[in-house]
C-alpha cells in the first residue's frame, strides 16, 4: 500500500501573503522649517521714521514757544510790579472851524471846502517811561463820514510826568459829499448841541523804561462827543460861489473823551487793545 504524502499549504500561504506596508505617519509640518527671518519693508521703515522725526521736532518746538511765552510774561510782569507803567492820555484843547462851505453845483454833485485848527495835549503820568512817537495821522469825520484830515508831521517825546501840546491844521479842498451825508449835516446844524464829530489819530509809538526800549506799537486815539456850529455863511448848500464866513467858531469839547488803543499788527491781522 503506497504511502500518501500530504503537504501542507500553510507555509506557502504564509509565504505568499503580501506583508503589510508601514503605517503612514502623519507629516508633521514645522513652521518655523525654511522660514526667512523678518525684515521690514525699507519704505515702511524710512516712512515711520521720517514721522517719528517730525513728531519730535514738533513737540521741542512748541515747547520752547511756550518757554518763550511764559518767560515774555514772567518779565512783562517783573517790568509792571518794578515800575507801575499807564497808558498815556490824550485829550483835545480846542477845535476851531475856520471855514465850512458846501457848495452845489450846477450837476447837482455836492462839494465841501473846510478849514479847521486843532490843538491837542498828551499827558504821560509814568515817572520812569518816556513815549516816542512817530508822525500822527489826523483824520476828522461827521456819522462815519470823512469831512477833514491832517497830519502832525514831527517826531514827538514825552517825558515821564510830562504834558506835551500839539497843534495841527485839518482841511477839505472840493471834497465830493453824497445826499445823505449833506442832509445829515443840515439836520445836525438845525440843533441847538450843533453837528457831531469824531476825530482819529493814527500814528506809532515807542516806550523807554530807563535803558530797556521796545519795538513799535501802533496806537490809534479816538475822540468823541465834539460837537460844534459851523461859521455863518458856510454850510447853507447853497449855489456856487460862496464864500467863507470871516469869524470863527470853536467846538464844544466839555465832553469830548478820547480813548488810546494798541494796534498789535501779526501777519496781515491787527488785533486792538
Amino acid at each position: 500500500m503506497a504511502d500518501t504524502a500530504y503537504t501542507s499549504s500553510k507555509p506557502a500561504a504564509a509565504a505568499l501573503k503580501p506583508t503589510p506596508p508601514p503605517p503612514n505617519k502623519p507629516h508633521l509640518h514645522n513652521p518655523n522649517l525654511n522660514r526667512h527671518p523678518y525684515r521690514p519693508n525699507p519704505a515702511v521703515y524710512h516712512r515711520n521714521h521720517r514721522r517719528s522725526y517730525f513728531c519730535i521736532c514738533c513737540f521741542w518746538s512748541i515747547l520752547i514757544i511756550i518757554l518763550v511765552l511764559l518767560l515774555a510774561t514772567i518779565s512783562g510782569c517783573i517790568l509792571y510790579l518794578l515800575y507801575r507803567p499807564h497808558r498815556p492820555t490824550f485829550s483835545i484843547t480846542s477845535l476851531k472851524i475856520s471855514q465850512f462851505n458846501i457848495t452845489t453845483n450846477s450837476d447837482g454833485t455836492t462839494h465841501l471846502t473846510s478849514n479847521l485848527n486843532l490843538t491837542l495835549s498828551t499827558n504821560n503820568p509814568n515817572k520812569k517811561v518816556t513815549f516816542y512817537y512817530d508822525p500822527i495821522a489826523i483824520t476828522l469825520l461827521t456819522d462815519e463820514t470823512q469831512i477833514a484830515n491832517g497830519s502832525f508831521t514831527d517826531s514827538i517825546v514825552s517825558g515821564p510826568n510830562n504834558i506835551t501840546i500839539i497843534r495841527s491844521r485839518l482841511y477839505s479842498t472840493s471834497l465830493l459829499l453824497d445826499s445823505t451825508t449833506v442832509n445829515q449835516i443840515r439836520s445836525d446844524l438845525k440843533k441847538k448841541s450843533g453837528m457831531r464829530l469824531k476825530m482819529l489819530l493814527d500814528t506809532e509809538a515807542r516806550v523807554k523804561i530807563e535803558s530797556i526800549r521796545s519795538k513799535k506799537v501802533g496806537i490809534r486815539i479816538e475822540c468823541e462827543g465834539i460837537h460844534s456850529l459851523i461859521p455863518k455863511g458856510g454850510g447853507g448848500g447853497g449855489k456856487s460861489g460862496n464864500s467863507s464866513a470871516a469869524a470863527t467858531v470853536s467846538a464844544s469839547i466839555s465832553d469830548a473823551k478820547c480813548n488810546v488803543d494798541l494796534r498789535i499788527k501779526i501777519l496781515k491781522w491787527t488785533f486792538a487793545s
